[in-house]
């Protein structure tokens, strides 16, 4: 075979392969993890000293393998960058897994504070297709079996007796479209994260009989992350600790009294989530409101009685972990950016479910003619308005990782100490290779950048394939290094 009857990309992957500037470009490539849709950037990266301000080394992309810097894309999304979304994934483990047994600069001792793991969802909008398994059994039951068959009033029965497979496509679909509630599931998307916010002011409130009781000052500390359930509303699930507060040390994370146990904080956190509600505000025009509640499907419990058996704390960050790099897939709507007219237009099948929670969510959150004055769009830019700029996560505007502030570290923290690994390596590498003109002393120096957008994505496929699978490999070696570590 000669290189004619090659393709275009093997031809560019052979070249940059056999490349002898291939090691270079591997080590500069490296810190993207194999991202996607890296982010290029060309200027200067200066080390300047802290104390002086003076520049001790500058580098420029230009001496830079292909003349730019390559950034990760970061996005959270398994769906759009599956390396990048791993990061994410992995940054959110960690978080969550300290705050449950300490570590990253949270105390061993949270490993014997009490505390739940609450699953909190939406109330019914209307009846949908369900698959139901029996817990004893482990049999599929009937979708929804009724014995009253009495027709609803647009002419249908809303009973269905077929056992659905996991994968059935008419799962989280509505048995009469029309008697769905479509406006009140975008409403309650859009202030899910309100509910929330109220919620925990709730049970902060509920802990007062508990500290005149015991003398001490309590706090709740929570690690949250959101999921879509496919009918394509939003539920949280929250991993609450319970830590006592020291009114002269807020940032300190002390042990509450023993007699305070995990069950005590279940009850609570039920009765918060059960006694919180609100209505939202006035829609434009009309004086209609929504109420805001949680829905019946309840689930609170202490974390050492999670399934069938004691769950470690592996287990619980690992659970929550795995929704954070989610986000409309379920619901079958695609993974797009802030959606335009035409695309609402385009998503808007008033004979589909979807459809019509896309056309609600923009229309509710289109803001009306006469209210033109700077004040009116301004309230509707908080209100009803978001509706519309998050059209494309069907009304929900929240993270889908939250956590309180005392809870455990942040990504901040651990993207940084990531960055402080990655400069450490390369500075490492460019000695080795006699590169390097100034040891790079992370206590003395900063690093300034003055970059600007050269573009997204690889420059061929053959760079991306190249970068990939070095990824792989380098991911593969550190799970081997991993285990070898553990076993040893």
């Amino acid at each position: 075979m000669t290189t004619t009857d090659l393709s275009l990309h093997e031809r560019k992957l052979l070249r940059r392969a056999g490349s002898p500037d291939l090691g270079r470009w591997l080590a500069h490539t490296a810190p993207t993890r194999g991202c996607v849709r890296p982010v290029r950037l060309t200027g200067s990266v200066h080390t300047v000293e802290q104390s002086t301000g003076a520049i001790l080394q500058t580098r420029h992309t230009t001496d830079m393998p292909d003349g730019v810097l390559y950034v990760p894309c970061g996005d959270r999304r398994a769906s759009v960058c599956p390396p990048c979304a791993e990061t994410y994934r992995a940054d959110t483990y960690q978080l969550i897994k300290a705050g449950l047994v300490g570590g990253k600069g949270i105390p061993d001792s949270v490993g014997g504070h009490p505390a739940v793991f609450a699953t909190l969802t939406a109330p019914s909008f209307g009846p949908v297709h369900t698959r139901v398994v029996n817990p004893r059994t482990g049999k599929i039951r009937p979708c929804r079996m009724r014995r009253d068959l009495t027709p609803c009033p647009h002419g249908k029965l809303l009973a269905c007796t077929q056992r659905h497979t996991e994968n059935a496509p008419c799962l989280g679909r509505p048995i009469c479209l029309d008697c769905y509630d479509h406006a009140h599931h975008v409403v309650w998307n859009g202030w899910a994260g309100e509910l929330w916010r109220r919620t925990t002011i709730t049970l902060t409130r509920a802990l007062r009989p508990l500290e005149r009781t015991h003398g001490v000052k309590l706090r709740v500390s929570y690690g949250k992350v959101a999921e879509y359930q496919r009918r394509g509303v939003v539920h949280f699930h929250a991993l609450i600790r319970l830590d006592r507060l020291d009114p002269d040390d807020r940032d300190a994370i002390l042990a509450p009294p023993a007699a305070i146990s995990a069950a005590d904080l279940a009850e609570l956190v039920a009765g918060a989530i059960t006694a919180t509600g609100f209505q939202t505000p006035e829609y434009a025009d009309t004086g209609h409101t929504w109420p805001m509640q949680w829905g019946s499907q309840l689930d609170v419990r202490p974390v050492n009685n999670l399934g069938t058996g004691e769950l470690t704390s592996e287990a619980v960050a690992a659970y929550l972990a795995k929704y954070a790099t989610k986000a409309t897939e379920a619901t079958g709507l695609p993974v797009t950016g802030r959606m335009t007219g035409e695309a609402a237009e385009h998503y808007s099948d008033p004979n589909s479910h979807l459809g019509r929670l896309v056309a609600y969510a923009w229309q509710l959150g289109t803001r009306p003619q006469d209210w033109d004055t700077d004040e009116l769009k301004a309230e509707w830019h908080d209100t009803y308005g978001r509706l519309r700029r998050w059209t494309h996560m069907l009304g929900f505007g929240g993270h889908f990782a939250t956590k309180s502030r005392r809870y455990s570290t942040t990504h901040k923290v651990l993207r940084a100490a990531r960055r402080v690994w990655h400069r450490t390596q390369r500075t490492d590498w460019r000695y080795r290779h006699g590169e390097a003109g100034h040891l790079e002393d992370d206590d003395t120096t900063l690093i300034v950048c003055d970059l600007t957008l050269a573009g997204i994505g690889w420059n061929t496929t053959g760079d991306a394939q190249l970068a990939a699978d070095a990824a792989a490999r380098a991911r593969e070696h550190h799970q081997l290094t991993k285990q070898e570590r553990t076993t040893a």
